[in-house]
């Protein structure tokens, strides 16, 4: 892609029931991968659906993201969410 683009990387994550949240956002903001222009974590208001956290980040170019998600800091977010949460991810250049 053109320097000019950035890659934006968003996780809406829907914690199963019972999960703790506070343990899920004090995870998640416990870090900022290199290479992110933006790394925002925030707990939905919106809980129609159920308890929903927001991984809304912007890296560098795509071999920043590729970095971050053999890190040790996404393999310790992965088995927490794996067994506490099912999520969506939206990658786009922009």
């Amino acid at each position: 892609m053109s320097n000019d683009r950035v890659l934006r990387h968003v996780i809406l994550f829907r914690l199963h029931e019972g999960a703790d949240a506070d343990r899920a956002l004090e995870l998640l903001r416990s870090f900022r991968p290199p290479g992110t222009l933006k790394w925002v974590i925030e707990r939905s208001v919106d809980e129609r659906k159920g308890v929903v956290i927001v991984e809304d980040s912007t890296f560098v170019d795509e071999a920043a993201l590729d970095a971050f998600r053999v890190s040790p800091d996404h393999a310790e977010a992965v088995a927490f969410m794996r067994d506490n949460a099912d999520w969506t991810v939206g990658d786009w250049w922009e």
